[in-house]
């Protein structure tokens, strides 16, 4: 499985103020924690899987640290989950799993502050999904970083608002406002915004196909 790396930090706005997500990071660590000890998986076997150093894993774990989505890809991954259930939120109200509608003002939130990147989870929460749908929020300069990165399952989307770099392969594409694309997951790939003050966002579809 290829190492991600630490992605770029996101620009600074222009008045220097220096972004502050602890409780979402604290949040995303605990929930990877709970997936990790419902597989009675060791910190050891996730970071001979991931290829992630065990003190970087319990860092995560504790929110002392804020992932990439390349490094929450990933654990989903080794964790047999799609991204989405690493947001942390409950699958309804009542506890039940079959939950058709997500309202506007309940669509729970990723925010990887330090890359500029955030993705709203438009599809009900259930760690079970194999089909689901974001919105995801490209700041200025906002990126996944410069290594390619690969998981389990297809991905689809288009571009609402801005400007997209997407990397599949060796092969790059710049995706302006009403462009789509699909491609398997598992072929290497990147994102970024290359705008300088201009926020990108895309409706992006995941399908997980491994996922048990």
């Amino acid at each position: 499985m290829r190492k991600p790396a630490a992605a770029k930090a996101v620009k600074k706005n222009k008045a220097g103020a220096k972004p502050a997500e602890p409780a979402m990071d604290v949040a995303v660590g605990r929930r990877i924690r709970d997936l990790r000890r419902v597989r009675k998986f060791s910190l050891e076997t996730v970071a001979a899987r991931t290829s992630l150093s065990i003190g970087f894993l319990s860092q995560i774990e504790r929110g002392l640290s804020s992932p990439s989505l390349r490094v929450l890809a990933t654990l989903a991954d080794v964790l047999g989950v799609g991204i989405a259930a690493l947001f942390g939120a409950s699958p309804s109200a009542d506890g039940t799993s079959d939950q058709v509608v997500t309202r506007g003002l309940q669509r729970p939130e990723l925010k990887l502050w330090r890359t500029g990147v955030s993705k709203q989870l438009l599809s009900p929460a259930n760690a079970d999904n194999k089909l689901n749908l974001f919105l995801v929020h490209l700041e200025p300069g906002g990126s996944t970083g410069d290594e390619l990165y690969t998981h389990d399952g297809e991905e689809a989307g288009l571009v609402l608002e801005g400007e997209m770099l997407l990397t599949v392969d060796s092969e790059t594409w710049s995706l302006k406002t009403g462009d789509s694309f699909r491609f398997a997951s598992r072929r290497p790939h990147r994102f970024s915004n290359p705008a300088e003050d201009a926020k990108a966002v895309v409706l992006w579809v995941n399908c997980v196909t491994g996922a048990g």
